[in-house]
């Protein structure tokens, strides 16, 4: 059986409600419509704020932070954090609060509303019980038949591509810049290293999702070429953009793009999107565990450093939106750890409200 988080209302109106979750989430505890789990916006509850505290889940393991909340949040009694002032914000306080990892029987309290957890850890069923999953087989290297690349023994490669340069950095990877030995095409590789490399069911649901994003073929979607692993560190080679990121773009014009500059650019976005959004995609979880063809596949990431640019001989320009998927299913696959601090978490300016 697969690990569990639940969570179950031991005190308060909403008595033996329970909540459940299976799947790598951050969601938070309050009063407004997007929280989950949700309390009402009754007399009942009116010492709870609609934001009240954050939690932060990766089956069996499970954190908590106050969210600025006005009255407080409680771990066994104890008070875990509280907005200060009436003066300040909730968005301005809510980052300055530290996480608290809980183990079973500890319990959250908000007001007069308090939640068991209870952690229930993977267990293997009986062989006669398991539907056998579908399993994908990722193209592995030995990095000792690795070539040199080139100007820089440091830089990351894999066997039929020479390394250029570093393009960049993010919070579970890196992205550099190589050339295809064969064709001399120019691509972007990108690796990311996995915290968590004892969860074979991790690493096949990330594996899904890579063969998700493979299947998108878009102009305006920068093209997953292929994929490899190699002592725990996934490799990806993807269509270079010449052109750098919105971002960069921003940055050059004073963090403000005129109208006539923005609007082709969220119009090929948005192309992009609605592409995704609809295109049939090969591995969809069901209700009932199993896989089957399905369609639409969600960013999850959406701001300007992952929409690109590609300037072609013509001196046309094609936006292409990046990183489709790929850092959210590895962050919600388990592979990245807890991640409520640092930068892992995604880039807190563009997240929904829901995902602070």
């Amino acid at each position: 059986m697969s690990a569990k988080v639940k969570l179950t209302i031991i005190q308060g109106s909403m008595l033996g409600k329970e909540f459940i979750f299976e799947e790598r989430t951050t969601c938070i505890i309050g009063r407004h419509r997007d929280c989950r789990p949700r309390l009402p916006s009754d007399e009942q509850h009116r010492t709870i704020s609609r934001y009240h505290c954050l939690l932060d889940i990766n089956p069996p393991d499970i954190r908590v932070r106050d969210f600025a909340s006005k009255n407080g949040t409680y771990v066994n009694g104890k008070k875990i954090g509280q907005r200060q002032s009436e003066h300040l914000s909730e968005t301005t306080t809510k980052n300055n609060f530290p996480e608290y990892e809980l183990k079973s029987g500890d319990q959250i309290q908000l007001g007069n509303t308090i939640f068991q957890v209870s952690l229930e850890e993977e267990t293997e069923m009986p062989p006669e019980m398991l539907e056998q999953p579908k399993t994908w087989q990722v193209k592995t290297v030995e990095l000792s038949t690795l070539p040199p690349s080139l100007g820089d023994s440091t830089l990351t490669t894999i066997p039929g591509y020479t390394t250029l340069n570093l393009l960049g950095k993010g919070g579970c990877g890196e992205v550099y810049l190589a050339k295809n030995n064969q064709t001399q095409e120019l691509i972007a590789l990108k690796t990311m290293l996995p915290e968590v490399t004892n969860n074979p069911n991790a690493i096949n649901r990330f594996l899904r999702e890579i063969e998700n994003t493979k299947a998108l073929n878009h102009p305006n979607v920068v093209k997953l070429k292929d994929y490899y692993y190699c002592e725990h560190l996934f490799f990806f080679t993807l269509e270079y953009c010449n052109g750098g990121s919105i971002w960069n773009l921003m940055q050059s014009h004073g963090y403000q793009l005129s109208v006539d500059v923005a609007v082709p650019i969220i119009l090929q976005a948005l192309d992009g999107l609605e592409y995704a959004h609809n295109a049939e995609i090969p591995y969809v979880k069901k209700a009932d565990g199993s896989l089957s063809m399905g369609r639409g596949l969600v960013h999850r990431d959406i701001k300007p450093a992952n929409i690109f640019l590609s300037n072609n001989v013509d001196n046309s320009t094609v936006v292409k939106i990046a990183d489709y998927g790929l850092a959210k299913a590895f962050d919600l696959a388990g592979l990245s750890g807890q991640t409520i601090t640092g930068n892992k978490g995604g880039t807190f300016p563009f997240m929904p409200i829901i995902n602070y």
